[in-house]
């Protein structure tokens, strides 16, 4: 495996955690679970844990992608700075949330506090997170890119039986 491989095996995992999270949360807070909210932290715990997984092997995947035609230094730059924005606020959401399951084991009286701030954080998180997978998306997914449609030619419109 190259370092495009690795980065590709681990890096949608950043960007799951905290979906699930938000859904672990608010289940939590909706059910007053103690252990849900719980499970919620660990999961942006692992979420962190992923992130800096991401981190260190994009080098390595940038290494690999930019020898390959069509691949700009713009777009893997774009997406190197808003990956480096996302992993730091999925670090703070990570240690926010290991400050979360002190609180809530300790009984602290402001562990709903923590969880209701970590649900509200997480969905900035999930705001840089979209962007993250977005910029990553358009290093190779020439589809995706702002302001480029393909198309429609005869052979796109033979291959779907639509003949002049």
């Amino acid at each position: 495996m190259n370092g495009a491989h690795w980065h590709l095996a681990v890096n949608h995992l950043p960007i799951i955690f905290p979906i699930v999270g938000v859904i672990v949360m608010t289940t939590g807070l909706i059910s007053k679970s103690e252990v849900v909210k719980r499970t919620a932290f660990m999961i942006f715990v692992f979420g962190a844990l992923a992130a800096i997984a991401a981190m260190n092997t994009g080098e390595g995947a940038e290494e690999v992608v930019e020898k390959i035609n069509g691949v700009t230094e713009n777009f893997i730059e774009s997406h190197e700075e808003t990956a480096e924005t996302f992993a730091i606020l999925s670090y703070i959401i990570g240690g926010i949330s290991l400050l979360g399951l002190w609180a809530s084991f300790k009984q602290k009286t402001f562990s709903s506090l923590i969880s209701i701030s970590t649900l509200i954080f997480a969905f900035v998180v999930l705001f840089f997170a979209n962007q993250t997978g977005t910029t990553g998306g358009e290093i190779r997914h020439t589809e995706i890119r702002s302001g480029n449609s393909i198309p429609a030619t005869d052979n796109n419109n033979a291959e779907k039986g639509e003949d002049d």
